[in-house]
């Protein structure tokens, strides 16, 4: 019995990846760049990078955990794009110091974030909608502004653990900007609440020693800012493509690739095959 069930779920697992064969390229792919990185970084002694390739690696199988435990069904497209994130985020971005040699790889992430949550927040109303014993209709207009105040709280919350970490840890995730004009009533001598100017600012000296920065440094303000400013737009356009995507009542096949649904009691049923889940006639030998 133990060898018949094994058969069904290798088979149902089979059917699963014959389904998403793009998913699995994408993520056998990454998952193996990982660990060759992983790999290196043990041999080198570098074991801080060791901890985070191991916590890409966890959190490649977030999209997994989500399907298999939740019964979420993750279109192919958004589960794609999720690794490419995470692999963008922590592997590029972090281990090959893409945040700081292309300045603009953080804005782009903030911003795709910004649209990802803007879905998830949608799909998550959706499906709640839709799966209540007790039915009601939402309006396109309320869906589009839930998706986006969803979108923002979650920008919000990462800027406070960007900020926690500096702050603890000394981590520098707000990242600092160069700027040559700074307005602050802390200069007023006067103590009258009247800003003071100051422009053209060519260096800073710290304790008497010159940073040689060619400006003023801006501790993380700008960085913060502009991640919002960008986690916004990303916000706004998944929310103009939600709303029409209600509107429409459900009917524009492109929007739906980036939206999470609750799966049907068959679909579940083949997840938990396919994951090794104990299915209907399996039984328990000792």
């Amino acid at each position: 019995m133990r060898r018949e069930a094994k058969h069904r779920r290798m088979r149902a697992y089979r059917r699963y990846i014959g389904r998403h064969k793009a998913v699995a390229a994408v993520y056998f792919t990454l998952r193996l760049i990982v660990v060759i990185m992983a790999v290196l970084a043990f041999l080198n002694g570098n074991y801080e990078n060791v901890f985070i390739c191991v916590l890409v690696l966890l959190l490649f199988l977030l999209p997994a955990f989500i399907q298999r435990r939740l019964h979420i069904e993750l279109p192919s497209t958004l589960e794609i794009i999720i690794l490419c994130f995470i692999f963008a985020a922590e592997i590029l971005g972090e281990l090959q110091c893409y945040f700081v040699q292309y300045p603009h790889w953080d804005t782009m992430l903030h911003t795709t974030s910004g649209f990802l949550w803007a879905a998830i927040g949608f799909s998550l109303f959706d499906i709640l909608n839709k799966n209540r014993q007790e039915t009601f209709k939402l309006s396109p207009v309320y869906q589009a502004l839930a998706a986006f105040c969803f979108s923002m709280t979650v920008g919000v919350i990462w800027e406070f653990f960007e900020f926690g970490m500096d702050r603890l840890f000394l981590m520098d995730m707000q990242k600092d900007t160069i700027i040559h004009t700074i307005s602050s009533v802390t200069l007023d001598a006067a103590k009258s609440n009247v800003p003071v100017v100051v422009r053209g600012i060519t260096d800073v000296a710290v304790n008497g020693k010159s940073l040689g920065l060619g400006g003023y440094l801006d501790i993380g303000l700008y960085d913060t800012m502009e991640d919002l400013f960008v986690n916004f737009i990303g916000a706004v356009v998944f929310s103009i493509f939600g709303y029409f995507y209600a509107k429409s009542e459900h009917k524009n096949a492109v929007v739906s690739q980036f939206l999470p649904r609750r799966m049907m009691p068959e679909e579940a049923a083949e997840e938990d095959a396919a994951y090794g889940g104990k299915q209907d006639g399996d039984k328990v030998t000792s």
